[in-house]
């Protein structure tokens, strides 16, 4: 199978791609974090029995350069960055599948109506921050009484070094992270990069449901139907960004579909790699056999 790495020349820095299989057309893979990089992904390149597919690392994490600049680290410039690589790896027609963070940075691109999209999977994501921030609160309450009451008052403090707090977190990300025991050295790759990850603080904040970086107010609801080419989107049962936040992308875009893994957190493609892989590969077919 050809397997190729190398580097793009990004805003006056390097980002590094993988491209993997060959024929069909291809996968470009936007992944989370922001600043997760892409080892978390590596299942998916199981869609390269049919397809070519694209891992990159967002300038700011991974292999990729970690400029100081921390204004570069804005949605308006990763979504330049996705057209910098499609031109410089000649990919005219993809399917584009984004994941949390990437499936945001996903919408923001479909939205300035790019060519040559034949396909989006919105994976784990929302088409709004406010949204999100507000279905974590309710999973965080559902917590045990004094875990949430650590929270409460670590969050209050900015406290988010404490180990106690700490602990609470981990207890939130195994019900609604990953919920596999142990977790998969590709998870624990990203989770590795996020760690002290300058993208990540500015965009994000301190862990995964305190947002209080550039994209707190993120909200493109209002927006969806702008978006017109055929979307799968991906969610699951026990997701961080749980099966409402999808069903209000669903609404809005037209014709898109929703599929629910019922055993899954926020990583089903690793929770569930197999049924994860059966079903994204038999859209990206349905959708090639209906195009003109």
């Amino acid at each position: 199978m050809h397997d190729e790495q190398g580097y793009i020349p990004v805003d006056g820095h390097r980002v590094w791609y993988r491209r993997v299989g060959s024929g069909g057309i291809p996968l470009l893979l936007l992944h989370g974090g922001p600043g997760a990089g892409h080892d978390y992904l590596e299942p998916l390149q199981g869609l390269a029995r049919d397809r070519e597919v694209i891992f990159f690392d967002q300038l700011g994490c991974g292999r990729s350069d970690q400029p100081a600049d921390r204004s570069l680290w804005r949605i308006e410039r990763f979504v330049r960055e996705i057209d910098t690589v499609r031109a410089a790896l000649g990919l005219d027609r993809i399917h584009l599948l984004g994941q949390s963070w990437g499936g945001w940075l996903g919408i923001e691109y479909l939205l300035s109506q790019p060519r040559g999209i034949v396909s989006a999977t919105l994976a784990s994501t929302s088409a709004s921050i406010p949204q999100f921030v507000a279905e974590a609160n309710r999973l965080k309450a559902q917590l045990p009484p004094e875990m949430v009451a650590v929270m409460q008052r670590c969050e209050a403090a900015g406290e988010w070094r404490n180990p106690q707090y700490e602990a609470a977190v981990m207890e939130f990300y195994r019900r609604h992270l990953c919920r596999l025991d142990p977790w998969p050295d590709a998870l624990l790759r990203s989770v590795r990069n996020l760690d002290g990850n300058a993208v990540y603080e500015t965009m994000n904040g301190p862990n995964e449901f305190i947002v209080i970086g550039n994209l707190r107010d993120w909200d493109r609801i209002a927006r969806l139907a702008e978006i017109r080419v055929p979307t799968l989107i991906t969610v699951g049962r026990f997701d961080e960004i749980p099966p409402v936040c999808a069903e209000t992308m669903r609404r809005g875009i037209a014709g898109s579909r929703v599929v629910v893994f019922e055993h899954s957190g926020h990583t089903a493609h690793l929770e569930e790699t197999e049924r994860y892989l059966q079903v994204v590969g038999d859209f990206l077919q349905e959708v090639e056999q209906a195009a003109p």
